[in-house]
């Protein structure tokens, strides 16, 4: 199946809440999911006068909305749950963390695109350097000490600036930094579960995984 190409606010719609997946438009633009709090479709308000989720519901609504957030397709995500499980630590913050440090976020959680589909594009089409060298694979998991810049010839792209100028683009967490002038960002360390400022009980997912 291939990536959602319709409209973003009904997936919105869909999880019952923002996930800014417009980026830095959605802090001001009045989102459809206040006008309208239930799922689209013609069944909608009867989902949302239904008062009890199973529990299987409510994992599988974790689910999409973080996949959802980051602008991942269920094999791709179920890939990256897999590698959490091998690693060290608790698997629901491993699973966070490796999708944070996804070369996409990281371009969008500087402030080098309004939002995460935009960055995925800039990284898709080179202008994205990692360490002086491009990069054009949106899943590149970074470390600590890469710096992250975009290109020369791309540095005075319209939608650089736009998402730099930007009035509601959201700090720079405090494990990157970013160089404003000369558009490079640097990996200061890993990011923690604290460092995530999302609304995820990442261990429902955890739970769907299992079973």
């Amino acid at each position: 199946m291939g990536r959602y190409t319709g409209p973003v606010c009904k997936l919105c719609r869909r999880e019952g809440e923002k996930l800014f997946l417009k980026g830095q438009k959605c802090y001001t633009e009045k989102c459809p999911v206040e006008r309208r709090g239930y799922p689209p479709g013609q069944h909608g308000p009867a989902q949302a006068r239904r008062r009890k989720q199973s529990d299987y519901a409510l994992q599988l609504r974790e689910k999409q909305k973080v996949k959802r957030m980051y602008g991942l397709q269920e094999e791709q995500f179920r890939n990256l749950f897999q590698r959490s499980v091998g690693q060290a630590g608790v698997t629901g913050e491993n699973l966070l963390v490796g999708l944070e440090k996804r070369l996409d976020n990281v371009v969008f959680r500087l402030g080098l695109a309004a939002s995460r589909a935009q960055a995925r594009q800039l990284v898709r089409h080179r202008h994205v350097q990692v360490n002086g060298r491009a990069v054009d694979i949106p899943s590149y998991q970074v470390r600590a000490g890469d710096d992250i810049a975009v290109k020369a010839k791309s540095k005075e792209l319209d939608v650089v600036e736009s998402s730099l100028g930007s009035r509601t683009r959201p700090d720079v967490p405090e494990w990157l930094v970013l160089e404003e002038k000369t558009r490079v960002g640097r990996v200061l360390r890993e990011p923690t579960r604290d460092d995530i400022p999302m609304a995820v009980q990442e261990q429902l997912i955890v739970e769907l995984y299992s079973k």
